[in-house]
């Protein structure tokens, strides 16, 4: 019989376990006819092997591209013929996977899901019409300083690191893989013991029990990852520059962030929100936009990988004025750090990050989203009933203390694509 759980804080999310012992997340909902699933497997491109970067990406790309009896144009017709949303990508930390289906072709579904889950066929013509559509995609970025500057961030941040390779490879790299490193990778990436499901829309617990079986059941217990090693981001203080012939530079910078565990993590959320995370009313947005006209975006994130969690920013600027730029976000930075902030900017950020956080819900696929990274940060089952009373709770000390952490470790790693002045 499946087990039902649901905790008294968070009666609307279900922890479903199948007659196998698989376990789901599931918000029951049958006011519409729709099921979205969100599934992730733990590993993605952090375990593609050296010289051979683009691996897990070209795999996941090529799931839905034939499985089982079906070739790759049968199964997309399949997919069609029932109106079946499928996909899947892979990150540096994971593999993703979705599906939304009307509960009418839920069978067909789920079948198709299962199938490109355990059977894909990895035939030797889609893999080469993936990996031309995404070399494709690489020829593009080669000329685009915006993608430039991200891929020469992780080299510079990650080096000798799995992270430092770009997701989707390089044009040498993805040139070397074969239909043989898809499949093993395959088989050693996708396993129960790395998986994480979250079920939203119109079926039951008991259905979806059933359903978590004739999924999952056929996979290995245990996935075969290769060990990914803790990293500190490096190269802190350089600048580099990447050569390319544009009118405006585009900036990226970073420095060591807090992983998601970190008791630190939410305050350092809302200063990172006061500093650059705020579209409109960060700092930043006022400073380099808004009294200098430096820039039409500038951002701040966290980005807490699970091996080498960052905190990077970016933006972009007339190469002449680069310099100035550059200065005005490091100022403000240091700035934060000595002084804080103001109990009014905390107050408005932390009104925001309260009132906002439903917009993560507002449609099936997004629940599920949201739920598969829950579950992956360890953060709990009734995480979304609590979270707003986390960020209610930080104090101006626990801010500042973060912003200490995050912002005053020294000069940030400094990557610049185009032909910047003043540097």
């Amino acid at each position: 019989m499946t087990v039902r759980e649901s905790s008294a804080a968070s009666r609307a999310v279900q922890r479903v376990i199948s007659p196998g012992g698989i376990e789901a997340w599931l918000v029951e909902e049958h006011a519409i006819p729709l099921i979205a699933m969100e599934v992730a497997f733990l590993g993605g491109a952090a375990q593609d092997v050296d010289g051979k970067a683009g691996t897990a990406a070209l795999m996941a790309g090529l799931l839905d591209e034939g499985a089982g009896e079906l070739t790759g144009d049968q199964f997309q017709e399949r997919l069609a013929d029932r109106a079946i949303e499928l996909h899947f990508n892979a990150d540096r930390d994971s593999w993703h996977g979705a599906l939304k289906t009307l509960t009418r072709h839920a069978d067909e579904a789920f079948d198709l899901f299962r199938l490109a889950l355990n059977k894909p066929r990895f035939d030797t013509d889609a893999v080469e019409r993936v990996r031309e559509q995404i070399l494709a995609g690489l020829r593009h970025e080669a000329k685009d300083p915006d993608s430039l500057a991200n891929r020469a961030f992780f080299t510079e941040a990650c080096s000798g690191h799995p992270y430092a390779h770009p997701v989707r490879g390089t044009i040498e790299s993805l040139g070397t893989v074969t239909r043989d490193d898809v499949s093993a990778l395959h088989k050693r990436g996708f396993a129960r013991s790395n998986l994480y499901v979250a079920v939203v829309g119109a079926i039951d617990a008991e259905t979806l029990g059933k359903r978590l079986d004739e999924l999952f059941s056929d996979l290995p217990a245990a996935a075969e990852l290769a060990p990914v090693s803790p990293l500190t981001l490096g190269n802190l203080g350089k600048h580099a520059i990447v050569d390319i012939d544009v009118p405006q530079s585009v900036v990226r910078f970073g420095l060591p962030g807090l992983a998601r565990q970190d008791p630190d993590y939410m305050a350092g959320y809302i200063a990172n929100h006061i500093l650059g995370g705020g579209t409109f009313t960060s700092r930043l947005f006022q400073e380099v936009r808004e009294k200098r006209g430096l820039a039409y975006s500038v951002w701040t994130s966290l980005h807490p990988l699970r091996q080498c969690p960052l905190f990077m920013g970016g933006t972009a600027t007339k190469n002449e004025r680069a310099g100035e730029a550059l200065s005005v976000i490091k100022s403000e930075i240091d700035r934060l750090v000595k002084d804080g902030a103001s109990e009014e900017e905390f107050g408005k950020a932390k009104q925001f990050l309260i009132g906002s956080y439903a917009l993560h819900f507002d449609t099936s696929t997004k629940i599920a989203r949201q739920l598969v990274h829950i579950a992956i940060d360890g953060l709990g089952i009734d995480y979304i009933d609590r979270r707003n009373a986390l960020v209610e709770a930080v104090t101006t000390d626990d801010l500042n203390r973060a912003a200490k952490r995050l912002f005053g470790g020294g000069d940030p790693l400094v990557v610049v694509a185009g032909r910047p002045i003043g540097l």
